[in-house]
């Protein structure tokens, strides 16, 4: 049940003062900890899924090729590559089943990968059977908030490619989604870098996300849903003309590198910017 926080307010608000005289020192409680919803997993045709106590998947990997983002908006994700053959840094925010991880970490061994994930249940469900490696010189998973990551001036002008996927156990909407996280997340890629994000395009959060996205980038644009409803978008830091034929080059060699299908991103691309 929620209760709205002016509610609150409202009724101290409107009780009488109370006298301060006598009254004990207040007892300072220790930090609550944050509860999280459980991990729990399922398997099904050779794929290994990632659930927080409900249906909602939170990830998937094929258990024969743990490097390879099984699902299909996972690897539209990686659709900046469109526009950047060296990334060299790249952040992922929200590990799910470290598919992104663990893709960007083998295919850019010159890179660093950072990822970000609150629930260090995560973290460790990821090592023990997702097949995420342990952090070395250039791979680095850190239990803190996304908020905090984007925030932090440290973090401000050192990404080439932002990848965002924040979503709790309902999975109806990402967490974080306001003006100035977006703003926070501009902050932190290179003048030429690029954000996606997963979105929901059947919930009232999509429009939400592209309002507060389009306020913080040059640019956005998205790929066509997939799924049951996941739309991935694009957000530029600096506009970008979208020229599918210009970008039909590139696509074939992503293709020939890594085997994503890259040529649909660009299919989708024209189709969402024509339409």
């Amino acid at each position: 049940m929620l209760i709205k926080r002016k509610s609150i307010e409202k009724e101290e608000s409107s009780r009488p003062a109370r006298k301060l005289i006598d009254q004990p020192a207040p007892v300072k409680s220790a930090p609550r900890k944050p509860k999280y919803a459980p991990v729990t997993l399922s398997e099904q045709d050779g794929v290994r899924y990632l659930h927080f106590g409900t249906e909602w998947v939170q990830g998937a990997m094929r258990i024969r090729k743990p490097d390879w983002p099984e699902l299909e908006y996972a690897q539209q994700m990686m659709a900046w590559m469109l526009w950047n053959d060296s990334p060299r840094h790249i952040a992922q925010l929200g590990l799910g089943t470290a598919a992104l991880t663990k893709f960007c970490y083998k295919n850019w061994p010159e890179a660093q990968v950072t990822a970000v994930e609150l629930n260090p249940h995560v973290i460790t469900i990821c090592h023990s059977m997702f097949k995420l490696p342990q952090d070395d010189a250039r791979l680095h998973v850190l239990e803190m908030d996304a908020m905090d990551f984007v925030n932090d001036s440290a973090n401000h002008g050192t990404l080439d490619a932002l990848q965002v996927d924040l979503y709790d156990a309902t999975a109806r909407g990402p967490v974080l989604d306001s003006a100035e996280f977006y703003q926070a997340c501009a902050a932190c890629l290179h003048d030429d870098g690029i954000m996606t994000v997963n979105l929901f395009g059947d919930h009232p959060s999509y429009a939400k996300n592209l309002k507060a996205m389009k306020f913080a980038f040059a640019q956005v644009v998205s790929l066509p849903e997939v799924h049951d409803g996941n739309v991935v978008a694009i957000a530029f830091k600096k506009a970008r003309t979208i020229d599918p034929a210009a970008l039909a080059d590139r696509a074939q060699q992503i293709v020939t590198q890594t085997k994503l299908p890259a040529k649909s991103w660009v299919k989708g691309l024209a189709a969402m910017t024509q339409g």
